[in-house]
C-alpha cells in the first residue's frame, strides 16, 4: 500500500516558486489563473499494514519532519 502526501504552501502564505511559474507559462497559457508549487512524497508500507494504521503512520511522518505546519498543509491519499 501506499500514501501519497500531497504537500502545499497554505494559502495566506506568499508562494514565491509558484508566483514565479505562473509569470512564466501565462503568457503562452492564458486560462491559467495560478500556479502553486509544493511537494508529492510517496510512502511505501508493508504488506499487511491496515489502511488505518498506514494514514496515522503518515500523518505522524508529516508532522514530525516532512512539513513545516506554519506555512505548509498536506493531504493523503492511499494508492492501492
Amino acid at each position: 500500500m501506499k500514501i501519497l502526501v500531497k504537500i502545499l504552501p497554505k494559502p495566506e502564505v506568499l508562494d514565491s516558486a509558484g508566483r514565479a511559474t505562473f509569470n512564466a507559462l501565462k503568457a503562452d497559457f492564458e486560462s491559467l489563473s495560478g500556479c502553486h508549487l509544493g511537494k508529492l512524497v510517496e510512502l511505501d508500507f508493508k504488506e499487511g499494514v491496515t489502511e488505518k494504521k498506514a494514514l496515522e503512520e503518515a500523518e505522524k511522518m508529516a508532522n514530525s519532519l516532512l512539513i513545516n505546519p506554519l506555512v505548509e498543509i498536506c493531504e493523503f491519499e492511499v494508492k492501492e
